[in-house]
């Protein structure tokens, strides 16, 4: 089962893409791929429905996160064999964890913005995996269980502010759009090699990352596992598990988003994401400039129903 939401940013709707990639409306069944709905009971819901008679929703529309408002955002750190090597660090003994910033998510296509002032922006191309449900403490033999789906994600990350501006990653992984997630969520049962599946990452047209989940240093099942020896996992809780070499801190010379950039990546049977890198500057121009129109818009909204009247020849219907 492959889920997703499509929709502007703040109204997107559940569907699900059928046998002949249709865009399913779930909207009537579920409200939204968020926290409450995250969960094999929602699965086996709409297992139990005849796809077929749902509304069919328009395919151009804009693709969003594939999961709303997740209580936890966490981050894997150096978890690929062939990543410690091109840094010459040695490997981890333990997962490395970080926070990633719920207010980072964004959608696969949506664009990225380099923060103001940033000269390190990076990229990430990524295995991401959701919680199906409570998960304490969790044998390693069950962790699975607890595992919903796969989904893609680019862990954007800004370098200065992760390693040089205090003693933890999460200020550099956490700004504003840093965390691409989508197109959609794959269930597990669909995706039984999930670690054996090649990745890549290009800017500009340029391969930057090659590579397959199996160099994971610690797979997923020792990941949740371990998560959740430190804290809880809940239902629509999502992951990013590492990634492989060429990323742009480890170029000669080092190589750093800075803007008008296209960042393309994918991992096998989970999609593609398509990305405008746009400097702080002009975004903000470009948000300033929407405000304007959308002030613009209220303001006239507003008194027309005391300006028009006064106009000669208006007629009210």
């Amino acid at each position: 089962m492959k889920l997703l939401r499509v929709g502007n940013i703040g109204s997107e709707k559940p569907a699900l893409i059928d046998n002949e990639n249709k865009y399913r409306d779930l909207s009537s069944i579920i409200t939204d791929l968020n926290p409450d709905t995250l969960n094999f009971e929602t699965l086996e819901k709409i297992k139990a429905i005849n796809v077929s008679k749902l509304p069919v929703l328009d395919s151009n529309l804009r693709i969003g996160a594939c999961v709303s408002k997740p209580s936890k955002f966490i981050g894997i750190g150096l978890n690929f064999k062939d990543h410690a090597e091109e840094q010459n660090l040695p490997i981890p003994k333990e997962p490395i964890i970080f926070s990633k910033f719920t207010s980072c998510i964004t959608g696969p296509n949506d664009p990225i913005i380099v923060p103001k002032g940033s000269n390190h922006t990076d990229w990430e191309v990524e295995l991401g995996f959701v919680i199906g449900k409570k998960a304490i403490n969790v044998n390693i033999d069950r962790a699975l269980d607890y595992v919903l789906g796969f989904f893609l994600v680019n862990d954007v990350s800004e370098r200065n502010y992760q390693k040089n501006r205090g003693l933890t990653w999460d200020k550099g992984k956490g700004f504003d759009t840093f965390g691409p997630i989508g197109p959609y969520i794959i269930t597990k049962d669909e995706l039984p090699d999930f670690q054996k599946l090649n990745m890549f990452l290009d800017v500009n047209g340029k391969r930057m990352q090659t590579g397959n989940t199996e160099q994971m240093i610690f797979d997923i099942k020792n990941l949740v596992s371990y998560m959740s020896s430190c804290m809880s996992l809940h239902p629509g809780d999502i992951c990013c598990t590492g990634t492989p070499p060429g990323v742009g801190e480890n170029m000669k010379p080092p190589y750093f988003l800075k803007g008008g950039e296209e960042v393309v990546l994918g991992i096998d049977k989970l999609g593609q994401q398509k990305h405008k890198v746009v400097p702080f500057k002009d975004w903000f121009k470009i948000s300033m400039i929407e405000l304007i129109i959308a002030l613009g818009a209220g303001l006239i909204s507003f008194l027309s129903p005391c300006v028009l009247p006064l106009i000669p020849g208006y007629i009210s219907y």
